[in-house]
């Protein structure tokens, strides 16, 4: 898998290295686990999926998390990608708005011995109690971006979030510069679900 994607874009060395170290398999239904390791997005609980290998690879690398780096994750599904941050060295604090979807990756993350936070919870309001962040990745599209994400994002700081429509959006990377500045960078298109939450659809300040 990581092969294959490897040759389609340029990653970070150290991303590609934490995704040969996660059993992708384990994050899926058993019958989706012929097709694990394909360059594909799959089906989980709930409607929602696992994110394809490319995009994850994508996120991570545009989100250059360091190790001991403060990481918020907005959606955490099937776990997949929180596993990828804690290989990375990041310290973990992941949301989830499923209760079966969180219950899953939590006994997932779990039994694969990883350490982290979760909480299941409306993740367009962030996590507030553990702000401000030093990355913020987030894993459902939205229109806008939550003003409450904005608000927990250190200064210095980075986030990654899928901004457009309900069916297809554009990955934007927010820098946050010391004196509170925010830069938008807009990158490739993609289409993840939408985000669900009393933030997801306001219009952001950016």
């Amino acid at each position: 898998m990581v092969d294959l994607i490897r040759d389609t874009d340029e990653y970070d060395e150290k991303v590609l290295e934490a995704m040969m170290r996660v059993p992708r398999h384990r994050f899926l239904e058993s019958a989706f686990s012929e097709a694990a390791y394909s360059d594909r997005a799959l089906p989980t609980m709930d409607g929602q999926t696992i994110s394809q290998p490319r995009m994850v690879a994508m996120q991570s690398t545009l989100l250059n998390v360091t190790k001991g780096c403060k990481t918020l994750e907005i959606g955490t599904g099937s776990g997949y990608q929180a596993a990828i941050l804690c290989e990375l060295g990041a310290k973990v604090f992941t949301v989830e708005r499923y209760r079966g979807l969180h219950a899953r990756a939590q006994k997932i993350l779990d039994d694969l011995g990883y350490k982290l936070r979760m909480k299941w919870g409306d993740g367009s309001e962030g996590w507030e109690a553990n702000a401000p962040y030093d990355r913020i990745l987030v894993t459902a599209g939205a229109a806008a971006i939550p003003q409450p994400l904005l608000r927990q994002l250190s200064p210095g700081g980075k986030m990654v979030i899928p901004l457009g429509g309900q069916e297809t959006q554009k990955l934007v990377v927010i820098d946050k510069k010391e004196n509170g500045e925010m830069v938008r960078t807009e990158m490739e298109e993609c289409r993840f679900v939408p985000m669900i939450g009393k933030n997801a659809w306001k219009d952001d300040e950016l």
